[in-house]
């Protein structure tokens, strides 16, 4: 994955889906996907994650 890429793993918006042919998924975009989200929507675009937000790290302690 080249560093243009957010890293959608720490986006408040990626999820994790059950559907082993397409495991990752975006909750802004509504779809889901094998690759990152981030990648689909470069391929898509060629431009960046517009919607890209980093979740807010956990508090120590806390699951």
């Amino acid at each position: 994955m080249p560093p243009d890429y957010p890293n959608c793993l720490v986006c408040v918006h990626f999820k994790v889906t059950w559907d082993p042919a397409f495991p990752r998924s975006c909750g802004v975009f509504g779809f889901k996907s094998r690759n990152l989200p981030s990648v689909e929507v470069f391929a898509s675009t060629g431009r960046r994650c517009p919607l890209f937000q980093e979740r807010p790290p956990k508090k120590p302690g806390t699951n």
